[in-house]
């Protein structure tokens, strides 16, 4: 017998055994006991946590037990729980769960004892560690301070926080200011009408006005003609913001009539956005216009995103000085981002000054990403994969499957349980080294969950192994229908790879269903075209199903579009009526027609599928794979 059928025979056995697990009374208990949690009932509870005594979920049996009873419960308890499961994710749920209990009733000696040892700390829970700080510890404030600035709701715990800061004088006028605007900039009145009420009376927004604009911005600055407070001025930004979100230059006509009541400050902070908005829609003003908003000593600061517009509208201008001063005014750390240190390289290219591009992009070419690729290629290489450094022996997988944490994991995933199985799969790996990285993507593999393998081995630092991260599953069932249409077997791979991680019965919150990620619509056209009878949604999640429908859909998206991976990979995403309205009205070189792609799902996809197919080419073994750059090709003009 040979390596492949022995193979076949032991997954067939892997997978009679799970199912023989499934049937087991202790799964059973588990889904009945997290169901009555649900609904309360404490009888139940603990009549099937004494029968899970022993199962591997048992931690989450005695969790749902105590956690019912948590505002009753002595502390000795509590602690005697947390040291019984120090270190798993149970655990650390139940310290959030007491932790806000202790805020909430003030315990502050007990909350600094546990708070330091909690792992995943949200908003509320730091507030409330903030709130008996700030009365001894001068640096609470500070902390304290740098959570006001944002434009979204925040829990009540930092309310108290922010009293005290505002009673205090570290929250000033000038901040209520910023928030607000944060806020309305986001769109979020009821957060601006909130913080509004810190704003001394005669200062404060008019929520009449608010309302107004916030229901018809056209129609509220077409009946504002004077703006001569500051509250009025923000109202007036707020519209205009609102206007440019659905017509740039409806906005803009509405500005030139009110500009005259704005600071410089505000002027520019205006111009940003109408920049911004402009380069979200490739309109070549853009690039004149955030040469405006950042000129004079008192521009307002562009954001991270309006930083990264300004390049992005400079490059696809084609304008290498602009974009090579539009990088270096970048926050240092956005400069270290692989996309700006390669673009940097290439507009020091432009500029003859070789070597210094060069120093960019020797470092960044050995980074596996999509452009760590572009850099290598730059440099005159060809994406070669490295041989596994690092072999896994198979006791080391053998005791990766015993590690409690994967063990719970794995029977999570056995019960489809899969948003609690994934979150006791990242907590348990969070501090694996590189062997124990790849034996637990190994673990994965076996068991068939594609999608931990690949997300776990992608966390290697110095060892990997290519083929756990660009795992090539159903193969057999893949190769007639790439036959069928025609199709480039790792471009294919690149996408699956990016759409649904391999997981065949994955139904994304758009609805999109299977392996390629299907619309239900787009599925019933296909199924049409190729007269697949008796069709029905269900249908979808069926692997050969999916495949037979994605590749048609695929071919037929190449063959709308000159048969380019990269028109072909943004249409799969967006639609073809956006793959085609993102060209420009002239040739376009691919890579800066996907850096300049204004949806940012859509600007990741294309560049990670086809950085994937990069390397399952190179798995694959195919012969004269073309490069990256031939991959992504040159995009051809709007007709």
């Amino acid at each position: 017998m040979d390596g492949s059928v022995m193979g076949k025979v032991f997954a067939g056995l892997l997978l009679l055994c799970w199912t023989q697990l499934l049937l087991a009374g202790g799964d059973e208990d588990y889904l009945k006991i997290r169901e009555a949690f649900r609904t309360g009932d404490a009888v139940r509870v603990a009549e099937y946590a004494e029968r899970m005594k022993r199962h591997v979920l048992s931690p989450y049996a005695e969790y749902f037990q105590l956690r019912l009873f948590l505002p009753s419960a002595d502390t000795g308890t509590i602690k005697a729980f947390l040291a019984r499961h120090e270190g798993s994710l149970v655990a650390d749920r139940l310290r959030a769960d007491w932790l806000q209990l202790l805020g909430k009733r003030q315990q502050w000696a007990l909350f600094a004892e546990e708070y330091p040892k909690l792992v995943n700390r949200e908003d509320n829970l730091q507030c409330y560690a903030l709130q008996p700080r700030l009365a001894r510890d001068k640096t609470a404030a500070a902390e304290a301070r740098s959570l006001w600035f944002t434009g979204r709701d925040m829990p009540a715990s930092c309310v108290t926080v922010f009293d005290t800061l505002l009673g205090t004088g570290v929250i000033s006028t000038e901040d209520i200011w910023t928030r607000i605007r944060l806020a309305l900039e986001a769109g979020n009145t009821s957060v601006a009408r909130s913080v509004n009420k810190y704003l001394p009376r005669q200062q404060a927004l008019d929520l009449q006005k608010l309302g107004a604009a916030a229901k018809d911005a056209r129609r509220y600055l077409d009946r504002q003609a004077v703006f001569k407070s500051r509250a009025d001025r923000e109202i007036a930004l707020f519209a205009l913001l609102r206007l440019l979100r659905s017509d740039t230059n409806q906005a803009y006509a509405r500005w030139h009539k009110v500009r005259s009541w704005f600071s410089e400050t505000d002027q520019s902070y205006f111009m940003g956005n109408l920049a911004y908005w402009a380069a979200i829609r490739q309109d070549a003003r853009a690039l004149n216009w955030f040469m405006q908003a950042t000129q004079g000593k008192h521009a307002y600061p562009l954001s991270d995103v309006k930083h990264a517009w300004k390049a992005r509208i400079a490059l696809r201008a084609g304008n290498w000085k602009v974009l090579q001063d539009s990088i270096d005014q970048m926050p240092v750390a956005m400069q270290q981002e692989d996309v700006w240190r390669y673009w940097r390289a290439r507009a020091l290219k432009v500029s003859k000054k070789t070597v210094e591009a060069n120093t960019l992009l020797i470092p960044l070419s050995h980074e596996h990403s999509f452009y760590g690729q572009m850099a290598r290629e730059e440099l005159g290489e060809m994406l070669s994969v490295p041989a596994a450094e690092y072999q896994i022996k198979p006791q080391e997988v053998y005791r990766m499957e015993q590690n409690p944490g994967i063990r719970r994991a794995l029977t999570l995933y056995r019960l489809n349980q899969r948003v609690e199985a994934n979150r006791e799969w990242i907590w348990t790996i969070q501090h694996f080294d590189d062997a124990q990285l790849l034996a637990a993507a190994k673990v994965a593999q076996r068991y068939g969950i594609y999608d931990r393998a690949i997300n776990t081995a992608i966390k290697t630092v110095t060892h990997h192994d290519f083929n756990l991260r660009y795992l090539a599953p159903y193969r057999e069932q893949m190769r007639p229908v790439l036959r069928q249409q025609q199709l480039d077997e790792a471009f294919v791979y690149g996408l699956i790879r990016q759409e649904s991680r391999f997981i065949a019965d994955i139904r994304s919150g758009a609805g999109a269903i299977g392996l390629m990620q299907l619309m239900p619509a787009t599925a019933k056209w296909v199924a049409g075209k190729l007269g697949v009878r008796d069709f029905h949604t269900g249908l979808v999640t069926d692997i050969n199903t999916n495949l037979q429908l994605g590749t048609y859909y695929l071919k037929h998206v190449l063959d709308q579009l000159d048969d380019q991976p990269l028109l072909a990979a943004a249409a799969y995403n967006a639609g073809p009526g956006r793959a085609r309205q993102w060209r420009d009205t002239r040739p376009l070189e691919g890579a800066i027609y996907a850096e300049t792609i204004p949806f940012n799902e859509t600007r990741d996809y294309v560049k990670v599928v086809l950085s994937n197919s990069m390397y399952y080419a190179s798995n694959f073994g195919q012969p004269d794979r073309p490069t990256l750059k031939q991959r992504l090709g040159v995009v051809a003009p709007k007709n």
